[in-house]
């Protein structure tokens, strides 16, 4: 029975066009990359435009040689969780570091670091959400926030995409002593930044502390690269960061970084930091060459490179879109490296990135669950690395396809 419904949900995906479909890499993370489907025996080279590799740093060589160094070190797996004998030397050092590039915006800080964004974001909303406090959460905010703020039964009100009147409104509502607005810094589908100025003055009006899951602003964003806080005019220091390491910093993990009161008790609680093996020490060793370089010279170059990049895809996405906006063609507004081009329908969006695929193009179909109903889209990110004759060939490729799509 259990596999007769399973087959029937899954027919039912398939006739939805919300199949997904897994592809295998053959060659390392880069701009260009070596791909075959689970049932292609022979790989194509293909330009990426779907990868969070921002500053290139999953290639660079300092930072290989860091991993390598660090397992010479450190061996290989931590061996058990951190409150066991997991926790070693690079991953102290790392929270250290973290703790203090952040200490001007969040004074009193700690860190605490995590296998992944996605355990991160788990162990936050559900220790502070299971102790008592009202959350806000932005109804565009990442599936793994809204997975957590759902296993800590909280209470929880949804407003709709940066609309902080609505949040205002629902703020002046509550009867809470604690108060939790939730939000992405950047957001992983549209590319546009939440106004972290407006969020801080509504903090201290009301009373309430800021998550901010900054996957995707962290590394890109500000002169250092300290993200979406770092761009903000009027920060209030009720803030609670999360950061992944795995995008910008080019390896893997996730941070939190808040007052030391509050890492401590997610020290002391969060499951998905209490049973769960700690991170290969290596990639913590390798990150805190990664980190210098991300916040030195090199990473203000790359910064600056791809800032170059989002501009000339922009502007050629707005004149080639311009001309297919009469068919349900839009692009997102964003303000950073991702780049939407909503086509609403889930059956063009599949055409569109097969078409690209088949032209050399690795861009993936986005769909609902992912994006609401009826916003169907290609999404692109961007790297350091690509060239303008990248860009120039996917809008060549895309102007191509829409003129078959019409």
């Amino acid at each position: 029975m259990l596999i007769k419904k399973l087959q029937h949900r899954m027919n039912g995906l398939a006739q939805a066009n919300l199949l997904r479909q897994k592809w295998i890499a053959q060659s390392p993370t880069g701009t260009h990359q070596s791909i075959a489907s689970s049932d292609q025996a022979i790989s194509d080279n293909h330009t990426l435009f779907c990868s969070n590799d921002y500053l290139g740093f999953a290639s660079h060589p300092d930072v290989l040689e860091s991993l390598r160094e660090g397992i010479d070190l450190w061996g290989g797996g931590s061996g058990a969780s951190h409150l066991i004998s997991g926790h070693m030397a690079p991953h102290e050092q790392l929270e250290v570091m973290l703790a203090e590039l952040f200490s001007q915006f969040i004074p009193e800080n700690r860190c605490l670091t995590f296998s992944t964004g996605y355990m991160a974001n788990l162990a936050v909303m559900t220790v502070l959400g299971g102790s008592g406090c009202e959350i806000y959460s932005d109804e565009l905010n990442h599936a793994s926030l809204i997975d957590g703020i759902r296993l800590s039964k909280a209470q929880v009100s949804i407003y709709s995409h940066r609309d902080y009147e609505v949040l205002e409104a629902l703020l002046q509502k509550s009867n809470s002593d604690m108060r939790l607005i939730v939000t992405d810094g950047v957001f992983s589908m549209d590319g546009d930044q939440a106004d972290l100025s407006v969020l801080s003055d509504l903090a201290v009006k009301y009373d309430a502390w800021i998550v901010v899951d900054d996957a995707h602003g962290y590394g890109i964003l500000g002169e250092v690269g300290l993200g979406s806080i770092e761009t903000t005019s009027r920060l209030c220091d009720r803030i609670i960061l999360i950061g992944t390491l795995g995008k910008s910093a080019g390896l893997s993990g996730a941070f939190v970084i808040a007052h030391q009161t509050i890492i401590d008790f997610i020290f002391q609680t969060a499951r998905s930091y209490i049973y769960t093996t700690a991170a290969l020490p290596a990639i913590s060793y390798a990150l805190l060459t990664s980190l210098k370089l991300m916040h030195g010279p090199e990473g203000k170059r790359r910064r600056a490179q791809l800032r170059l990049l989002e501009g000339y895809l922009r502007r050629s996405l707005s004149t080639l879109v311009s001309e297919q906006s009469k068919f349900g063609v839009s692009i997102t507004k964003s303000s950073s490296p991702i780049q939407g081009v909503i086509v609403g329908d889930t059956q063009r969006a599949i055409e569109l990135s097969s078409g690209l695929h088949a032209l050399g193009f690795r861009v993936p179909g986005i769909r609902p669950p992912t994006v609401p109903v009826g916003s169907s889209r290609i999404r692109l990110t961007l790297s350091a690395d690509h060239t303008i004759e990248d860009i120039d060939r996917l809008i060549e490729g895309l102007q191509m396809l829409f003129k078959k799509m019409r």
